[in-house]
């Protein structure tokens, strides 16, 4: 017998936000978040995404008294507008392997959103696509890079029974730094060349002067993936939390951005692997002695993220994409970095996924966005 609560309170929050420790202990490949950055995705007072948008948290208890499972029913009001979709979503899911459970969990989260009149729900979101989402399907044999899933093997059958269904893969590819072929990095090094002819720059952030960056930046982010599926406009407090995150964890030889006569028309940010430190952090704890751990960690690590690489849709097919991949692979080789990730990418996303494999990247992981329609059950 299990029961469902909604998450009030300091103790119930620590409850939901400490599950998944236990729930991975034995996992080697498991990446455990940091508990005070979960604390803060969760806080509708400090998380600048409540500014718009509401969510309700819930874990289950079994008969014993332990967690058994947690989940979040999401509202996006900021998807709902980009899309003109009345859609809700699900997220934060984590559950032992028991059926019984995990349709407890989902009927709470479902039954929230479906009293909020919405006509279906994606998920999983953790809380949006601007943050973590999707569930690992394939892939299972190695840990995360920064800032993605890694999930038990069991909740594709978890979801699947439930009755949900498949909305779209998001893919991962792998990239080894040497086997980079050196006939794409001339092919880069020209096509810059000529760019520069027609006032197309491509230069570092300025990390020092990053609020008038951050402008630049969230404009193209907004522009360049308004129409891939799930995308959801960034605002400005919104934004600028990111950036001023990210800031912290990389580096200007690995963030660039690219103007046509000083108007931004591209940008590419990575990020150094930190998983590759946080892995150590069972509990999540950065206190008193683990934050020691994360003290030059970017020189310290031997693999980088490709987090985001977008150009505004008029400029595609102009080969920017290959310069500013190129441009990471300088910045990586310079940093020390071997290996590199560049995720995610939708599946339907034939540009960006023939440009990885164009520079060597395979896919090894691949997460999916489920969808479950009120309309038709």
């Amino acid at each position: 017998m299990v029961s469902i609560r909604v998450v009030t309170g300091r103790r119930l929050t620590n409850k939901f936000i400490g599950f998944p420790y236990n729930l991975y202990r034995k996992d080697s490949n498991y990446v455990p978040e940091l508990r005070i950055a979960q604390r803060d995705i969760l806080n509708r007072k400090k998380n600048p995404f409540f500014q718009h948008s509401e969510a309700e948290y819930f874990i289950a208890i079994d008969e014993k008294g332990e967690v058994v499972g947690r989940i979040a029913a999401i509202i996006n009001a900021k998807y709902v507008e980009h899309w003109n979709e009345n859609y809700g979503f699900f997220g934060f899911f984590e559950c032992i392997d028991d059926q019984k459970v995990a349709d407890a969990l989902f009927n709470s989260a479902l039954n929230w959103l479906k009293n909020k009149g919405v006509d279906g729900v994606y998920g999983p979101m953790n809380p949006s696509t601007n943050d973590q989402c999707g569930t690992l399907i394939d892939g299972f044999d190695t840990p995360p890079y920064i800032m993605m899933i890694h999930n038990k093997d069991y909740y594709q059958t978890l979801t699947d029974n439930y009755g949900f269904t498949k909305k779209i893969d998001l893919l991962s590819y792998h990239l080894i730094r040497d086997e980079v072929p050196k006939k794409m990095l001339d092919l880069a090094k020209n096509i810059e060349a000529r760019l520069a002819k027609k006032y197309i720059l491509i230069r570092k952030v300025n990390f020092n002067d990053i609020k008038t960056e951050a402008q630049k930046l969230r404009y193209i982010y907004n522009k360049a993936w308004e129409k891939n599926w799930g995308f959801i406009p960034m605002t400005e407090d919104e934004f600028e939390k990111m950036v001023k995150e990210l800031k912290m964890v990389t580096t200007p030889d690995l963030v660039y951005i690219v103007e046509e006569k000083g108007e931004p028309i591209a940008f590419v940010a990575c990020l150094p692997n930190i998983n590759e430190i946080t892995i150590k952090i069972r509990n999540g704890r950065l206190l008193p002695f683990n934050i020691f751990r994360l003290i030059g960690f970017k020189k310290r690590v031997k693999s980088v993220r490709v987090l985001t690489l977008g150009l505004i849709e008029k400029y595609r097919k102009t080969g920017i994409d290959a310069c500013l991949y190129a441009k990471c692979f300088e910045g990586a080789k310079k940093m020390g970095y071997e290996e590199a990730e560049g995720s995610w990418i939708l599946e339907n996303n034939l540009m960006m996924n023939r440009a990885l494999k164009n520079v060597g990247a395979k896919v090894y992981k691949k997460y999916r966005i489920y969808q479950h329609n009120f309309n038709n059950g």
